[in-house]
């Protein structure tokens, strides 16, 4: 008998949970709970434990593996437990012990808080039967390429344990480590729950939140269901985090008369602090002095064969914490305040000297506040950086607007400025309009408050969707001299229409291809100097995604490019001015994400400019057992212009091992290559992180010259060389 819901039940669902959340009262715990991840107590027996159903692969279906989940909290803690059955207990599935893990070929268990239950935003946290711990920010309601940010941490426990029957978890979170509203003693949060069986890739979920936004619908906090906690006990301590850095640095660098490299060696000892404190239950201060970031890993390695500046993530803690409040899209990876902007300088870090940030809410407003002071470096003057930005719901609970402030102030008298507003207006089921006008004031540009040379708007609307027909179509504007001094921009001076047209289709029983769609996506890129193209890009595509967890997308693309300075790549490689038509396909396709061992193909190839491109790569990951994990990467980039007796080959590769003698002691090497600079990058780690804020790291850099004779003078064998020891300690007041 097939596991399915008839379709009159399943379009009643989906309205459902179109309009309405299921809404619960979590219950306040009457006896202890020794926290073992054992979920035996009495205490949990007086919880009524949640009716979850199955999300994947048939909406609405019954779970196949029976799951119990409880949510209770006491005085300090909400607290997450699972009794998670499993008929045969050796196909659980745990790969790693490595915090922040997030791997499709582990079983999975958590929660997601919307705190503010603002329908938009969401804190994650997740467990594996190893005990592992992720947690993570949704922002943007999980619309985009990536709606997350793994690289956010805060305080909170699990303990998990297996037996023949299953695995158990339990989950503790103080509610000094979330950010909330009161009214009236109640308090309101969205909240998701939900199982992951990576051998059979089913999802157990509550409440049932439909599959109609693809893999990202189990992330929806739009969706989440309303709970309800009567006098939950405000705390608000102050956390210390000083930390102590020791080690030292060898470096070249290039004389005056640029004839020879001379050796830099110098010893490095260094001390600075954080501070944390929860002014409100809703609102965070952070302080920080001196700021070091020693244990980033290093960026990953990238051949750029496009006309535009490559964009990093940004990774470092500071930065992290409820970052989404700091959000003003641009549209793609464009954004008017981009924090990489601080710290750093044409990829080399710049000293901060300290700064302070206020995130969270007051009142119906989502509030974020920077500012950070930086030192002189060489001849970069001493700057500071400040951002301010404020969004509201309006209309509904799925609609905002917001404003955003930043400055850039350098010692030297040099400023730029930036101010903006912003809308997300939710106008009929699953319809979205968004809007936004931005503004930017530098000195040595015409700053006409009136103008649109300084300016930027863009009109977008979307019918958020996987299944049926969706949309995604907008125009933006961009001035000449519209420059966002703590921002990132791709182009300057254009006009832009686009996106992409798609109809989806859903399975509603177990067939093997879980969900596929067929697409329309383009845009044309004008100058608006003249009117005339820029850019342009179209063409078709389909994309799937099957049952057992496999994933691919395929399209064919038409460009047309007008280039009016010379387009240069690596190694003299160059395209001249001139208009360019020319085709493509572009392919990335995933091998069941349930597998031990999973890979991604990607692949472009075609016409480019006035030649031919080809871009393979591969990215493999192989979990041996949850101590050992390796991630790979390789990619060949090819491009030919025969007419011109031009070409070029990059090989990239990378590769990252990690070794987990448990989820608190980890050793990691990340090891990069280049062939565009014939270098070779590696960055090795050991951390033991026995609780959150408290932290030992040993970190060593190498950058190596593998050709030392491809420049004049010859370069150095070593580029760099960084060995690190970083301690730091949170205490809590």
């Amino acid at each position: 008998m097939k596991n399915r819901v008839g379709w009159p039940l399943g379009i009643i669902m989906v309205a459902a949970s179109l309009f309405a959340q299921e809404r619960i009262h979590i219950t306040r715990l009457a006896l202890p709970v020794t926290f073992d991840g054992r979920v035996d107590e009495e205490a949990w027996e007086a919880v009524e434990p949640l009716p979850l159903v199955m999300h994947a692969p048939v909406f609405g279906g019954t779970p196949t593996e029976k799951t119990e989940v409880f949510v209770a909290f006491d005085e300090t803690y909400l607290y997450l437990a699972g009794r998670l059955y499993q008929k045969d207990p050796s196909t659980i599935r745990s790969t790693s012990k490595k915090r922040d893990f997030m791997g499709p070929n582990s079983d999975w268990f958590g929660i997601i808080l919307d705190t503010f239950n603002d329908k938009e935003n969401g804190l994650a946290f997740f467990t594996t039967p190893a005990g592992l711990r992720l947690d993570l920010t949704v922002f943007n309601d999980a619309v985009g390429e990536f709606p997350m940010n793994i690289s956010w941490n805060t305080f909170w426990d699990v303990e998990t344990c297996r037996n023949d029957e299953g695995w158990f978890v339990e989950m503790r979170i103080p509610f000094s480590s979330l950010r909330f509203q009161q009214t009236n003693g109640c308090t309101v949060m969205g909240l998701i729950i939900w199982r992951y069986l990576a051998g059979t890739a089913e999802q157990i979920i509550w409440p049932a939140i439909p599959p109609e936004w693809g893999m990202w619908s189990i992330w929806k906090v739009s969706q989440a269901g309303e709970a309800r906690f009567v006098d939950i006990q405000k705390k608000n301590p102050l956390y210390v985090t000083p930390y102590l850095l020791g080690g030292f640095e060898r470096g070249y660098d290039l004389n005056d008369e640029e004839t020879a490299y001379a050796k830099r060696e110098e010893e490095i000892l260094e001390a600075g602090l954080d501070l944390k404190v929860g002014l409100t239950s809703n609102l965070t201060m952070d302080i920080t002095l001196n700021t070091d970031f020693a244990q980033v890993e290093a960026d990953d390695q990238q051949i750029n064969l496009t006309r535009f500046s490559l964009f990093f993530p940004e990774k470092r803690q500071f930065f992290q914490e409820r970052s989404s409040n700091f959000m003003f899209n641009l549209g793609g990876p464009q954004e008017l305040f981009y924090s990489r902007r601080i710290g750093l300088h044409e990829g080399d870090p710049v000293r901060i000297l300290g700064g302070a940030r206020i995130v969270g809410r007051v009142g119906s407003w989502d509030v974020g506040w920077m500012s950070m002071q930086t030192d002189r470096s060489g001849d970069l003057p001493a700057e500071n950086f400040s951002v301010a930005r404020l969004r509201r719901c309006v209309i509904n609970p799925y609609s905002y607007i917001g404003t955003i402030i930043t400055t850039r102030i350098r010692a030297d008298g040099w400023m730029n400025g930036t101010y903006g507003f912003d809308g997300i207006f939710r106008l009929f089921g699953q319809d979205f309009l968004k809007v936004f006008w931005a503004q930017t004031f530098e000195d040595s540009l015409q700053n006409d408050l009136l103008s649109l040379c300084n300016g930027r708007f863009s009109v977008n609307w979307e019918r958020r969707t996987t299944r049926g027909f969706a949309y995604d179509l907008g125009i933006s504007r961009s001035g000449d001299d519209f420059r966002p001094g703590i921002g990132f921009m791709m182009r300057e001076d254009y006009t832009r229409i686009g996106n992409r047209l798609l109809f989806g289709w859903i399975s509603d029983e177990a067939t093997w291809l879980l969900r596929h769609a067929i697409f329309l996506q383009g845009f044309h890129v004008s100058r608006n100097s003249d009117g005339t193209t820029e850019s342009l890009e179209i063409g078709p595509g389909w994309e799937y995604f099957t049952q057992a967890g496999a994933m691919g997308r395929i399209e064919t693309k038409f460009y047309k490019e007008d280039i009016r300075d010379t387009l240069e790549f690596a190694q003299e490689t160059f395209v001249p001015p001139g208009t360019y038509t020319f085709c493509g396909i572009k392919g990335q396709f995933t091998s069941p994400m349930g597998n031990e061992f999973i890979a991604q193909l990607d692949i472009e190839a075609g016409s480019f400019y006035d030649g031919m491109r080809l871009t393979a790569g591969i990215t493999p990951t192989w979990s041996l057992g949850s101590d050992v994990e390796l991630n790979g990467f390789y990619q060949i980039n090819q491009i030919r212009f025969d007419d011109r007796a031009l070409d070029l080959t990059v090989h990239l590769a990378r590769l990252r091992a990690t070794w987990m003698l448990s989820t608190s002691i980890s050793f990691s090497a990340f090891v990069q290559y280049n062939s565009a600079v014939d270098r070779f990058v590696g960055n090795f780690r050991f951390r033991y992180n026995p609780r959150e804020g408290n932290d030992l790291y040993l970190v060593y850099d190498e950058a190596l010259n593998l050709d030392r004779f491809r420049e004049i003078p010859i370069l150095p064998r070593s580029n760099n060389r960084v060995f690190l020891i970083k301690y730091t300690y949170t205490f809590i007041v």
